[in-house]
């Protein structure tokens, strides 16, 4: 690559996050933010905050605080490695949607009934939403099970303070874990449906905007990481997961460790044991813990989940040959 790409790159990267201010698809967008703003105001006006709502909304000790800064940096370093090593690969969703396509049709043949271009918008927009979720829930739940995925995800909850730009504070290798896994999804389910449709829709409507998502992020999206208690009654929290709940679950009290790890679904915590109700937490406080100060600069962030890996390997080795 010539330093003419490689500034190129690094211009795009620059640009990239602020692009996401006009990008439905992406959590940054302006109207998430607005109506971000006016759910903010109505829990305000709910619990009869005290100060001013300028100062209740933009709190210097969480917008300015050391921790907010390692977010704003970690999602200009994600974009570069985004444009560098996930975007080329994007094209990999439509071979497996392709591929995926072949599978049935050599497998199944012709299919015994088509769905019609309007039931495979709903009904891949319906499963898509589902099966995206579950398996973001999935891999969520391997990171915080598996010691060595673990140690990159810590990065994630190394933020003691939380605000909507948190969403992108991520370690890299993280972020291409996630990305494997939407294009993974996305080529399976858009070949499937490729399939039962019989290629009545093209397969770059599969990648417009998804009308569930699109309610979701509209819907106080951008307050699970803020400090405003949004909370929903007690049954839905069983089916969507509130701010407050994804707040409960950056939580650095043990009692939280492992709770409340699906994205847009509750189901999946209550299927699987991991729900924890916004009403059985109060004064959280976020982090790791005793391991914040190794996670409180964006270098130390990028570092030791390496560190961490090879000290635990190293010990693992001197256990086995008693070095």
């Amino acid at each position: 690559m010539e330093i003419k790409e490689i500034l190129d790159l690094i211009i795009e990267s620059i640009s990239t996050p602020i692009s996401y201010i006009f990008n439905p698809k992406k959590r940054l967008y302006i109207l998430y933010l607005c109506s971000a703003l006016i759910l903010a105001f109505y829990v305000y006006k709910r619990d009869r905050i005290r100060s001013t709502l300028i100062r209740y909304l933009f709190p210097k000790k969480v917008w300015l605080s050391q921790s907010a800064f390692v977010d704003y940096a970690m999602i200009f370093l994600n974009s570069f490695v985004k444009l560098l090593l996930v975007v080329p690969y994007l094209i990999y969703g439509l071979y497996i949607a392709f591929y995926t396509n072949e599978y049935l049709f050599d497998y199944f043949g012709t299919p015994a009934f088509t769905l019609t271009a309007m039931q495979t918008v709903v009904g891949y927009t319906i499963v898509f939403t589902l099966v995206s979720d579950f398996m973001s829930y999935l891999v969520h739940y391997l990171m915080h099970k598996i010691p060595f995925l673990w140690e990159f995800h810590k990065t994630h909850h190394s933020a003691t303070t939380l605000n909507p730009v948190t969403q992108y504070r991520i370690h890299p290798v993280e972020l291409l874990i996630n990305n494997a896994r939407s294009i993974l999804v996305f080529g399976v389910l858009t070949g499937l449906f490729d399939y039962l449709s019989n290629h009545q829709v093209h397969k770059l409507v599969f990648l417009g905007v998804n009308v569930l998502s699109f309610g979701f992020l509209l819907f106080g999206a951008n307050l699970r990481h803020s400090h405003v208690k949004l909370r929903y009654w007690s049954f839905l929290e069983y089916i969507f997961i509130s701010p407050v709940q994804h707040q409960i679950h950056h939580s650095n009290n043990p009692k939280f460790f492992n709770k409340n790890m699906g994205s847009m679904f509750a189901l999946w915590d209550w299927l699987f044991g991991t729900l924890a109700l916004s009403k059985t937490a109060k004064n959280i406080e976020f982090g790791l813990g005793e391991e914040d100060e190794q996670y409180s600069s964006f270098w130390k962030n990028i570092y030791m989940p390496f560190y961490n890996i090879f000290m635990s390997v190293k010990m693992f080795l001197k256990r086995i040959f008693n070095l």
